[in-house]
């Protein structure tokens, strides 16, 4: 009976000890939050579960699509990018790949982003030759410019986004300017939201680059423009996605994959944790809505994290054994 009681003991400070070397093997994680409501949103999802369902001692760091996918590479750190559009960082991540300092884990995004010019159906729905960029180019002074009664107002992308290069590439590719347009920094995300929901409350023209999933294109109903040129992707990824592009040509946007980055070596040393973040993927019709409800709500990713994790008990689940998700709700439950 002794003998067996002390067999019993060992055997419980054994599990013990595996139990706290589990918790523990995830260690401290770093988690690039970046600087547009959709990552944001992600970021802080995943120091959440990452913190209560597999121990990690998770923390944010400010982040942005090429100084992250940069110092990933270089420095090893932060540990994840939760959405990182791949197309635009192609080489960095090419490269990151080719030396194993990089995982893509998998799609933050299952069905991708979506990127192109817009403009609002209502204006579609009244000349439907404005669906394409020969009838933008007919009706340019319909697009008054802000400032300048002379000049029409193409919205681009925010200085120091990716984007920005990809739009204004595009904007001299189909000789914009020479067509009495000019290219406008909107300054911020914000600004560029702002513009486009201005004009559509006041049902005026709108002309510019945006993105999908967001919580504009979920609110207001736009129309892409059709270049008539079709998809290049190699154009684009020769060219139109570089900064150094000195010649470009019309192409359409190909749909942006949008990846869950980690470093080679978070996922040697979190294995469990790494699962985590390769099954972690939003649809674009759920993003959309929490992205609506973000702006409805003024919320940062915080406070939509735990909207989600309260709301979408049924998806997040899903990514998670379910011993790791009841960790989860008893931390939610303590909020």
């Amino acid at each position: 009976m002794q003998k067996s009681v002390k067999t019993l003991g060992a055997a419980v400070i054994l599990s013990l000890s595996s139990t706290a070397a589990f918790a523990s093997s995830c260690g401290k994680v770093s988690i690039a939050d970046m600087n547009w409501s959709s990552a944001s949103l992600m970021a802080h999802v995943d120091q959440f579960i990452l913190t209560h369902g597999f121990g990690c001692d998770a923390e944010l760091v400010p982040g942005d699509t090429m100084p992250t996918s940069t110092s990933m590479v270089e420095k090893g750190e932060p540990d994840i990018a939760p959405e990182l559009w791949s197309n635009g960082v192609k080489e960095v991540l090419d490269r990151g790949i080719a030396e194993k300092r990089l995982s893509l884990a998998g799609a933050s995004l299952s069905d991708g982003g979506e990127e192109g010019f817009w403009v609002p159906k209502y204006l579609v729905d009244k000349d439907p030759s404005l669906a394409t960029i020969e009838g933008i180019v007919k009706n340019a002074k319909l697009f008054k410019h802000p400032e300048d009664s002379d000049l029409s107002a193409f919205y681009g992308c925010p200085a120091g986004w990716n984007c920005q290069i990809t739009a204004s590439n595009l904007f001299r590719a189909m000789k914009l300017e020479d067509e009495g347009f000019e290219l406008i920094d909107p300054g911020s995300g914000a600004g560029l939201s702002g513009s486009l929901a201005k004009a559509y409350e006041r049902e005026e023209a709108w002309f510019g680059y945006y993105w999908a999933p967001t919580a504009i294109l979920g609110k207001y109903d736009m129309v892409k423009v059709d270049f008539g040129s079709g998809v290049n992707k190699e154009e684009y990824m020769s060219c139109t996605s570089q900064s150094e592009c000195e010649s470009p040509k019309v192409t359409m946007y190909p749909p942006s994959a949008v990846h869950s980055v980690t470093t080679t070596s978070f996922a040697s040393k979190a294995p469990e944790a790494y699962q985590y973040i390769e099954k972690r993927a939003f649809t674009n019709a759920d993003m959309n809505r929490l992205l609506a409800w973000m702006e409805d709500n003024q919320a940062d990713g915080e406070i939509a994290m735990e909207h989600f994790l309260k709301t979408y008990p049924q998806v997040w689940e899903s990514w998670v054994s379910q011993a790791e998700a009841k960790k989860v709700k008893k931390a939610l439950a303590e909020l």
